[in-house]
């Protein structure tokens, strides 16, 4: 799957993603941080599922319609367990983040937006 991980997720994540076959970017390799609208029509140009652990994101999509390819959203995952939040997310959701959905991860639940 083609991920763009923004800044906050952790480097061992992007590592994992990369050894399971996922073809990733992450913006903390970049020179500088575009910001958050430039970084999801990034993610929208170049059919990427963004990951994240900033709600901003999902606002951009949700409130002003900004175009997106999937977004998955981790709260108050620590840095180690994202790797395989991230891995059982992109498992069990593929064919609604490929239909644009937004994933909300947490603890307790996982929430589902459905994308159009």
């Amino acid at each position: 799957m083609k991920l763009l991980l923004d800044t906050c997720v952790s480097g061992v994540a992007v590592r994992a993603l990369r050894e399971a076959g996922h073809d990733v970017v992450w913006t903390a390799e970049w020179e500088a941080d575009p910001g958050d609208e430039q970084i999801l029509r990034i993610a929208h140009a170049q059919a990427r599922v963004l990951i994240t652990l900033d709600k901003d994101f999902g606002e951009r999509a949700i409130v002003f319609g900004e175009a997106h390819c999937g977004i998955v959203r981790l709260v108050a995952i620590s840095a180690r367990e994202q790797a395989d939040y991230c891995a059982k997310v992109l498992e069990k959701y593929a064919d609604e983040l490929a239909r644009g959905a937004i994933v909300t991860a947490d603890h307790r639940r996982t929430r589902i937006r459905a994308g159009e």
